[in-house]
């Protein structure tokens, strides 16, 4: 059996997207709307807007790495195959779980509104990450030829590169259930519809790919120091065709293949810069050394980011006030100051939550796990009878 092997700057990656992403639901959530106007706002937004490529780029890394791990046992259908089968869905499963309207069964059987229906079946990061990986799953399964596999996530790559200006123009409701019909596009209230954005988790896994065959040969450095240089170009290149200089008619083709360029770009700097802080704080240390280099804030965030991103958002929009959330009792009130205090205090928590449930599952991972199964299926009986 091959030993796990966790890259330490694809989790430092994850754990800042984490992160940032509790900032970006609190700005959104509480902060006045007349400084969300100022044009350092407009920065921020960008910024905040890299946090999903984030996390469907280094799920596609993890998939990849992970990709060959009791493989035969999957392919045979056996345990192993069922256990990743149910990761995959459970993540789907709590990305339709945020967008209940009401943590009750019959209540939404009988008082959820066309409105609040399509609120529900709108496809948000979680669902396009299990659905994405979905997708890999099964052309990893059926494909044998590491080669042909490897050929055919960039055949797929560039096909939904292809199609998905197309998509977008059609309505997929005429042909399908909404539940279905929402992951092509954005025009039932999707936000992150697998038509373009499975392509940051295509790449992932064609990235690791390479750094892969690259770190088994000794040439790991050689890799990151071409995607930096890769990296940058895509990135100028993306903001030289926004500059101006290029036919309106070309750059308001939606999804634009060049929005999907520039933010990689950004995604892949941000990586190498998170692998040359790795390598900087761990050079020359021991192996004891180096594992205790290895526990920061940001480890923590990225090992529990699951269980941040569920939380965080329950904490902001879960209506358990009344019946309203924190989001709708204090609204957009909250100026820039108290937007950035709110933001840490929810970090800070989130963070001595990640800590104590890792720790937790180190010591006693057993008693974890029914803890947690335990929990799940209170708030289940809790939504069927409620």
């Amino acid at each position: 059996m091959k030993e796990k092997v966790r890259y330490v700057f694809i989790d430092l990656l994850r754990g800042w997207a984490i992160i940032i992403m509790i900032e970006v639901h609190v700005f959104n959530a509480f902060l006045l709307p007349e400084l969300k106007q100022a044009g350092w706002f407009g920065i921020l937004t960008f910024v905040n807007g890299l946090v999903a490529p984030a996390f469907l780029f280094v799920s596609g890394f993890a998939f990849q790495v992970s990709s060959d791990s009791k493989l035969d046992d999957m392919r045979k259908l056996k345990f192993p195959f069922w256990k990743k089968l149910w990761r995959i869905f459970s993540i789907i499963l709590i990305g339709y779980v945020l967008h209940l309207p009401y943590y009750s069964l019959s209540k939404i059987l009988n008082k959820a509104t066309p409105s609040q229906l399509q609120d529900f079946f709108a496809v948000d990061v979680l669902q396009c990450i299990g659905a994405g990986l979905l997708v890999l799953f099964v052309i990893r399964l059926l494909i044998r030829s590491d080669k042909i596999y490897h050929y055919s996530l960039l055949g797929l790559f560039f096909f939904v590169m292809v199609v998905s200006p197309f998509f977008w123009k059609t309505d997929f409701t005429s042909y399908f259930n909404p539940i279905i019909a929402n992951y092509f596009n954005r025009m039932s209230g999707s936000l992150f519809p697998v038509f373009p954005w499975i392509n940051f988790i295509l790449i992932g896994a064609i990235f690791a790919k390479y750094f892969l065959d690259f770190a088994t040969s000794s040439r790991e450095a050689k890799f990151i120091n071409g995607a930096a240089l890769i990296g940058m170009i895509m990135l100028l290149l993306g903001h030289l065709f926004y500059s101006g200089l290029f036919p309106r008619d070309l750059i308001s083709i939606i999804p634009n293949p060049v929005f999907f360029v520039e933010r990689l770009g950004y995604i892949l700097v941000i990586a190498v810069l998170c692998w040359y802080y790795n390598k900087w704080k761990t050079v020359n240390l021991s192996s004891e050394a180096k594992a205790r280099a290895g526990k920061s804030f940001v480890l923590d965030a990225s090992r529990e980011s699951l269980l941040i991103y569920w939380l965080h958002l329950i904490t902001i929009y879960g209506m358990f006030w009344g019946g309203k959330s924190f989001a709708s009792l204090i609204g957009p009130t909250l100026n820039l100051i108290e937007s950035v205090t709110a933001t840490l205090i929810l970090m800070i928590v989130m963070i001595l939550v990640a800590k104590s449930w890792g720790w937790t599952k180190m010591k006693s991972p057993k008693y974890a796990g029914k803890v947690a199964w335990g929990v799940v299926g209170v708030l289940f009986i809790i939504f069927l009878m409620s």
